[in-house]
């Protein structure tokens, strides 16, 4: 693997562990979820049949098959990724579905300088996790063409995303986030990105043009029953989080949490499961022509 920046560390061994876990264990809801944004990104924003594509923080690589699907076979797709168990899992299931326009990575975009070869870059929920986004950005950039593209999909603010801001707020009635944790942590966490002016500035001083957000909000399902539901707010997301860096430590108070979410979240349940608004933006770019 190529080098890690050192302020990335400790999230990379975050996502490469417990977050990779608990990703598995959740990602017909992830996958799911994330998708249906990543969808609407690549239909209004998509790469040209034949193009040389990047996928940043591709994850299980299922958007570097669907990359590989609109260049064609006359195109190529790289993943990339600084979760080692992330990238064997989409080597085998590329491998697995016989596409041979796809490659994958390990590396840290954040230190990784790649050749000047690419025409579209994409990353679905990969960029907000970087401890110096303009850095990872501005190698983005550097890897694309003259006049390349990059679209990225991040969440938008707590408050339009309400099943995470109900349980983090509901968690952060009993506890603080821990001074002392033996557990990595995932770094400037997801709502990194969330302000639309912050986002853009660094995408400009990355070297980027034509700067565009796109809001999205599309429901996403967050649990099959509100067990589920109430399971996986307490595992990802801020809450999460916060009770992940805890451990057992705070097992006794867990079932009270886990009562209140409950009925803080009861609303979003319907016939077909749990539903709950999701707004991420869609982050268009160019690189100067």
């Amino acid at each position: 693997m190529s080098s890690v920046a050192p302020d990335n560390a400790e999230t990379t061994e975050a996502w490469s562990g417990p977050l990779f876990d608990l990703f598995v264990k959740y990602r017909d809801l992830t996958t799911g979820g994330l998708g249906a944004h990543g969808e609407v990104a690549m239909g209004s924003n998509p790469p040209r049949p034949g193009e040389r594509a990047i996928d940043v923080g591709c994850g299980f690589g299922d958007t570097t098959r669907r990359l590989a699907e609109l260049v064609g076979p006359e195109g190529s797709v790289l993943g990339v990724d600084v979760s080692a168990p992330f990238i064997e899992t989409a080597r085998r299931e590329a491998g697995e579905a016989g596409l041979d326009n796809v490659e994958f990575r390990l590396a840290d975009v954040q230190a990784l300088e790649l050749p000047q070869e690419f025409d579209y870059a994409f990353s679905r929920m990969g960029i907000m996790f970087f401890a110096n986004p303009v850095a990872a950005l501005r190698n983005v950039r550097a890897a694309l063409k003259p006049g390349g593209r990059f679209t990225a999909v991040v969440w938008r603010r707590k408050l339009d995303n309400e099943w995470v801001r109900r349980a983090e707020e509901i968690v952060e009635e009993y506890l603080d986030h821990p001074e002392e944790t033996e557990e990595p942590t995932c770094g400037p966490g997801p709502f990194s990105m969330a302000n639309a002016d912050t986002v853009s500035e660094q995408l400009k001083i990355a070297g980027f043009e034509e700067i565009g957000l796109q809001r999205c909000d599309l429901p996403m399902k967050v649990g099959a029953d509100l067990d589920q539901a109430v399971e996986f707010g307490m595992a990802l997301g801020p809450a999460g989080e916060i009770l992940r860096l805890w451990g057992d430590r705070v097992d006794e108070i867990r079932p009270e949490i886990s009562a209140r979410i409950r009925a803080a979240i009861a609303d979003f349940e319907g016939p077909d499961g749990v539903y709950a608004p999701a707004s991420t933006w869609i982050l268009t770019a160019r690189t100067p022509a």
